[in-house]
């Protein structure tokens, strides 16, 4: 009997038994242990490079899609290397080793506590419900699921403040760093291209589901040995945010609609179900909420962010950007809120581009050219393995300030940063891509609002890769319309707004009427000239 290895993981150092037939990616799966798959295992993007410490023998030849990648001897890519023998131990080293640098906080305003949670009498109550008797403390989640990370707050109900911040990189990654890839794990067979039946699709989602609830109990398990006290009994309540694809991932819910024609979720209205019906460690009859959606992949996270910068509240009009792998942006005040939605930042984080990574230690998280010389620094102050995306939005405002890329984002010739770190002209096309997408829909909210770029009150950017990023240069190279002085950033707005719903009865119905409001539009279904319009808004 042999076994597999992933030394750098507790969980990987004892081992899991070799299965002849499955990739290195899938006996991590099975282990829960992460790595960057961007492409959901099809050997596109290169990123789950493994290294064969022993056992080489045991994995089949190299495919095509590793040779294209020119990868060193014993290196691999985890999603083409398949066991084809067992009976040697296999070794494994992920090169790819590291934890994101995940914003954990909000604006942190003053909310009136008022939690649907509480003590009366000798009773825990929700809104009306007896759920327990008092033992002496009251606790809620307040969780944001996003497409790459996963944050949430443990705060004590009673008191409303925060006992702690926990951060990690969203599990599923392992299935992909979109959430198209993970909408087709639960819909395609990958190795026949052949839609699955639904109790196979039940089945992959429920792996989903799995995935990113047990990143949160094992997440509380480590916070209640630190403390070296019990959290998980005395939790009541969660609400919990994220986009239409994550949101309904951690409840179960179908997502295949969301990767569709017309691409909107099944499932908008809040949704509230038991903690044992998750199987989210915490007191049984705890109730889970999930906030509403807006419509197609504009969802719970940006309907939280607009509660947290209190657009609705003003007479004013406002823009808040959420920049993730999808970009949400709503545009509004107190009579009238639209949004749109796009697939903003895959190549800012990591995805189509080689030199690209998201936010890890020894990502270059800002660039400046002085005299021909290249200036960065790196996150942990290490040597760098990539860039992640406010290097990049850096790294192409200067190359553009300096000529070394034309207006026409021509680039002459590669332009090397450090050791093999690079940006070519394919990287830069990526990148324009992907900044046009999200420019246009803010360009075409202001026009079917019917307000100019002037007459904006303030443009709020709202999580880590907005808090991050230099935002003259992202006016620079045309990610963001050009707000000046007017931007803002409000840090982990999905956060904040969740943790607003969790403390008070208020703010989540508040929410609720914001996401009815809420008009969602989708730029390149009412402009016939879209195409011409993203191309346009290429350039810089």
């Amino acid at each position: 009997m042999a076994y597999i290895y992933f030394p750098q993981y507790k969980k990987g150092r004892e081992g899991l038994q070799l299965h002849k037939g499955l990739t290195i990616l899938e006996h991590l799966r099975e282990l829960g242990i992460e790595i960057n798959a961007e492409c959901g295992g099809k050997g596109e993007c290169g990123r789950c490079i493994v290294r064969i410490e022993k056992g080489e023998e045991n994995l089949n030849d190299l495919r095509h899609s590793e040779i294209s990648f020119s990868l060193p001897d014993k290196e691999r890519l985890a999603c083409q290397a398949r066991v084809i023998r067992d009976t040697e131990d296999i070794v494994i080293f992920i090169k790819e080793f590291g934890d994101y640098q995940i914003l954990k906080t909000g604006t942190e305003r003053k909310v009136s506590l008022n939690p649907l949670t509480f003590k009366k009498g000798e009773k825990v109550i929700h809104d009306s419900e007896p759920l327990d008797e008092y033992r002496g403390r009251i606790y809620g989640l307040a969780v944001d699921v996003g497409t790459t990370t996963l944050v949430f707050d443990i705060v004590n109900l009673e008191t409303g403040e925060i006992l702690a911040t926990i951060a990690k990189t969203n599990p599923q990654i392992l299935y992909g760093n979109d959430v198209i890839s993970r909408i087709e794990y639960t819909m395609v067979d990958k190795k026949t291209h052949t839609y699955l039946k639904e109790k196979e699709r039940e089945q992959k989602l429920k792996e989903l589901q799995d995935c990113v609830i047990n990143s949160i109990n094992n997440s509380l398990k480590e916070f209640e040995s630190e403390r070296e006290d019990l959290i998980t009994p005395y939790v009541y309540e969660a609400v919990i945010v994220g986009n239409p694809t994550m949101r309904n991932i951690f409840f179960g819910l179908d997502v295949s609609s969301l990767g569709l024609k017309p691409y909107e979720p099944i499932h908008k209205e809040p949704i509230v179900k038991e903690a044992e019906e998750l199987g989210l460690t915490a007191f049984p009859k705890a109730k889970i909420y999930g906030a509403g959606l807006i419509g197609g992949h504009a969802g719970a996270d940006a309907l939280a962010g607009a509660l947290a910068s209190e657009i609705y509240k003003s007479d004013k009009v406002s823009m808040i950007i959420d920049i993730g792998t999808n970009g949400e942006i709503i545009l509004g005040n107190s009579q009238k809120l639209m949004s749109a939605s796009c697939a903003a930042g895959g190549a800012y984080e990591g995805a189509t581009i080689p030199c690209g990574v998201g936010a890890i230690r020894g990502a270059i998280k800002n660039i400046s050219v002085q005299d021909g010389k290249v200036l960065y620094q790196t996150i942990g102050n290490t040597y760098p393995v990539g860039i992640c995306g406010s290097g990049l939005i850096d790294l192409l405002a200067e190359l553009l300030r300096c000529g070394i890329i034309s207006k026409n984002a021509k680039l002459e010739e590669d332009f090397h940063v450090e050791g093999d770190v690079k940006l070519t002209q394919s990287d830069v096309y990526q990148l324009i891509t992907a900044k046009a997408g999200l420019r246009v829909d803010q360009l075409i909210l202001l026009k079917y609002y019917g307000i100019e770029l002037e007459n904006l009150e303030k443009l709020y950017l709202s999580g880590g890769f907005g808090n991050y990023i230099d935002a003259k240069n992202a006016i620079k190279i045309g990610l963001l319309i050009d707000a000046g002085e007017k931007i803002a950033k409000i840090g982990n707005g999905a956060l904040e707004g969740a943790r607003e719903m969790l403390v008070s009865k208020e703010s989540r119905r508040t929410s609720e009427k914001i996401a009815k409001k809420i008009e969602h539009i989708k730029p390149n279904e009412l402009e016939k000239d879209f195409a011409y319009l993203v191309a346009e808004n290429m350039y810089f």
